[in-house]
């Protein structure tokens, strides 16, 4: 049962692509060509990883990442003949927002009914108060030049969650994977 609770809660993380409007962002080192590679692997103990155990979210996001990164003519290699190293990580966080709106003047016991207001004396007004809690959810793919130990690439997804991410998990992660990788600046060389 400690193994599946951290894995929802990656699972909730990653799937920022079916919330609505994931902010999708990418970075690309300076001076890197990404066409002068054209080998990669993925390092050892990704991200998604739990205590040395793979969970069903890190074959997802390999998944996804080999469909990308064959799409762009890399090829896939044992990590110590790699030219590029991927990780990839996913988690969640609990927002809070506390919105306070105006509440409506109605004057002395509401018999103004809003019609208009009152003189300033401090009857009626104030206002309403509403918190609202939802979760946010990060994914992020690093590509790294395995030979500098550097980061070339990276790209990161991060979106409001909702139930409908969690019903399908692994469709969730290829539409976060296809959408990040439409941002990555390159082809194998």
């Amino acid at each position: 049962m400690r193994f599946l609770q951290p894995l929802a809660f990656l699972a909730l993380g990653l799937m920022t692509a079916c919330a609505s409007k994931p902010e999708i962002r990418s970075n690309t080192a300076p001076g890197a060509n990404l066409s002068a590679y054209r080998t990669y692997a993925f390092v050892p103990n990704p991200g998604t990883d739990r205590g040395g155990i793979s969970t069903p979210l890190t074959g997802y996001f390999k998944e996804a990442v080999r469909r990308e990164m064959d799409a762009r003519g890399f090829r896939y290699v044992e990590s110590g003949d790699a030219d590029l190293l991927i990780n990839f990580n996913a988690n969640a966080r609990e927002n809070v927002d506390v919105r306070s709106t105006p509440a409506p003047t109605y004057g002395y016991y509401g018999y103004r009914g809003g019609m208009y207001g009152g003189m300033g004396y401090g009857y009626g007004g104030g206002s309403d108060v509403e918190t609202v809690r939802y979760k946010v959810g990060t994914a992020n793919i690093d590509i790294v030049d395995a030979s500098k130990k550097q980061l070339v690439w990276e790209g990161i997804v991060e979106g409001r969650l909702n139930d409908k991410v969690m019903k399908d998990p692994k469709t969730a992660v290829d539409k976060v994977v296809t959408e990040m990788f439409l941002k990555f600046p390159g082809r194998a060389g």
